[in-house]
């Protein structure tokens, strides 16, 4: 008869997403992810297959647990005019505060993209998908703020601008915040 679990998945997840989002996939070894997580090497393995397996269950619960919430002003079902600026202007505020938790390390998934695992087609379409996901949720904040306008041009720009702005926020804050800054006055 097998043991029941000792240990709520969400919590490891969230902490090994921790490590991840912090050291990246590569880096973070597995008696880091052990000592993060309080599972042992057997539980990690036997909870999610593989270290691939924890990071793409950390992927989802970043998805799931940060990005969506912070892109809902902006994926309602009634998106305000000050929407656009609302979301901006709070990345920006979480950027500035360079906290080493959260968005200080810039964007779990923009990292990866950048990392050796970025070259894995599975992770490549994920990243696709999010950033297909914030250019959606930019084009109806731009649809609420200029209605009259084609949503199209500023809202690749907000989305490059944002991209940047996380590939920016772990070796220069001050660049990812003039990043956003520009972003923040196209759609001021």
């Amino acid at each position: 008869m097998a043991r029941p679990q000792a240990y709520d998945t969400a919590t490891a997840v969230r902490a090994a997403r921790g490590v991840f989002w912090t050291q990246g996939f590569e880096a973070a070894s597995v008696p880091e992810l052990e000592r993060a997580t309080g599972l042992n090497r057997s539980s990690i393995y036997h909870a999610f297959g593989s270290k691939r397996g924890l990071f793409d269950a950390a992927v989802q619960s970043y998805l799931d647990e940060v990005v969506r919430p912070r892109l809902a002003v902006l994926t309602g079902d009634e998106v305000g005019p000050d929407a656009l600026v609302e979301y901006l202007t709070g990345l920006r505020v979480a950027i500035a505060a360079a906290d080493p938790a959260g968005a200080g390390q810039g964007c779990l998934l923009v990292n990866a993209a950048t990392a050796p695992i970025g070259g894995d087609s599975a992770v490549r379409s994920v990243v696709a998908g999010y950033r297909a996901e914030l250019r959606t949720a930019f084009a109806a904040g731009v649809r609420a703020r200029f209605p009259d306008r084609d949503p199209d041009p500023l809202a690749d720009t907000c989305t490059s601008l944002v991209v940047a702005a996380f590939a920016l926020a772990r070796v220069d804050p001050d660049g990812a915040v003039r990043s956003l800054d520009v972003a923040l006055s196209q759609v001021g």
